[in-house]
């Protein structure tokens, strides 16, 4: 049952995960780096092909801008995958200064409306579902603007774009904490996103970055108070020691993974309603090694929560045996899972090991040859 249920799992990756990247000090250059959308999604359709998990990716626009997005969607079916959700850029253009959709000047306000509508275009012509709106927006010094001032702008926007959406198409809203605004963030955290998402409706959702929270908090219970509200509408998945460090799934806390996944499991998130999207910054690490490793990440979270005895649970619960029912959670947490996902993949025609699998198909040497002239795609290309 539980290898069922593995293999309907569906983990997304972004396309700006396979240019360069880095942080705000440096971008360190890597060899067989694409240099156009297009070859973005062949490094993607390659991490599919060894995890057999991973058949959508994500766009960024105006990162992956093109004249024929239509060619575009269907370049990605000839590879094996689709595009993904569809992720707006208000943040680079030095209009976005003071903001974008809550700036006080009404002609930026427009413009980044535009883009956002700009957006949802892509998604008609690409088959994508899915818009995700990330705002940058805020102040960096008391007074500078009106807070509650700053909500209506945004919520004026959202109301826009919410009516724009057409049938099985939605938005998800993500939240930051802080940066690039240091005083006040128009989108701080999942009680504001929420907000407006519940009074617009069904088709706006919230989407939570594991990265976008202070020291301590408790992810999985916004995860499983969004599941029990029908707002929890995705993820993005990364890791972080400090802030929104964007390292690889679980390579900082792993046990925190599993128990947000337990609780996508027990909320009734595992399915087609929750996006399972990869968010990361691969600043030193190789491209699509570390998109593997994320996904194989992802996949053995979701397999140990898979095992949580949910009825032994229950019963220490309502015994009110604390540690029985901590017990339980560890056992599913301490189970080597890799042999089942071995024997899962070889079930279904895969190598048992998608890394290695990688490393002796030969496809970086092939791409390192071919792409060696030309400009590589990173942030803002």
């Amino acid at each position: 049952m539980i290898k069922d249920l593995l293999r309907g799992q569906h983990i997304e990756t972004p396309s700006w995960a396979y240019g360069n990247s880095g942080t705000r000090f440096k971008v360190f250059a890597q060899p067989g780096v694409p240099r156009d959308p297009y070859e973005k999604i062949a490094d993607a359709a390659r991490v599919h092909a060894f995890t057999g998990v991973a058949p959508t990716v994500a766009l960024h626009i105006p990162w992956d801008r093109v004249d024929d997005y239509p060619g575009l969607a269907a370049h990605a079916a000839e590879l094996g995958v689709r595009i993904g959700a569809i992720n707006s850029n208000v943040f680079q253009d030095d209009d976005y200064r003071l903001g974008s959709v809550t700036h006080p000047d009404p002609a930026v306000r427009r413009k980044a409306l535009g883009h956002l509508l700009d957006c949802v275009d892509v998604m008609d012509q690409t088959g994508s579902d899915t818009l995700k709106l990330w705002f940058s927006d805020g102040t960096n010094y008391p007074g500078q603007d009106d807070i509650r001032a700053r909500q209506d702008r945004l919520a004026e926007a959202l109301q826009a774009v919410y009516e724009r959406l057409g049938e099985g198409q939605r938005f998800l809203l993500e939240y930051k904490l802080f940066e690039p605004a240091f005083y006040t963030t128009d989108v701080p955290d999942w009680g504001t996103a929420y907000a407006h998402c519940l009074r617009l409706g069904d088709k706006a959702q919230v989407v939570v970055d594991t990265g976008h929270h202070a020291p301590g908090v408790n992810i999985e219970f916004i995860v499983a108070f969004l599941l029990r509200e029908g707002k929890l509408g995705g993820f993005d998945f990364n890791s972080r020691f400090y802030a929104d460090d964007d390292l690889m799934a679980g390579a900082a806390d792993p046990f925190q993974l599993f128990r947000i996944m337990y609780e996508v499991v027990r909320g009734g998130g595992y399915g087609p309603g929750v996006a399972f999207m990869l968010d990361q910054c691969h600043n030193i690490e190789p491209k699509i090694p570390g998109q593997i490793r994320s996904v194989m990440n992802v996949q053995e979270a979701t397999a140990k929560a898979l095992l949580v005895d949910r009825d032994a649970l229950a019963a220490a619960q309502r015994a009110g045996d604390v540690l029985g029912a901590n017990a339980v959670l560890m056992d599913a947490y301490n189970t080597d899972v890799r042999p089942l996902l071995a024997e899962l993949r070889e079930e279904t025609g895969l190598d048992p090991d998608p890394m290695a699998a990688y490393a002796r198909s030969g496809y970086f040497e092939k791409i390192c040859a071919e792409r060696a002239d030309g400009a590589q795609a990173g942030w803002g290309a």
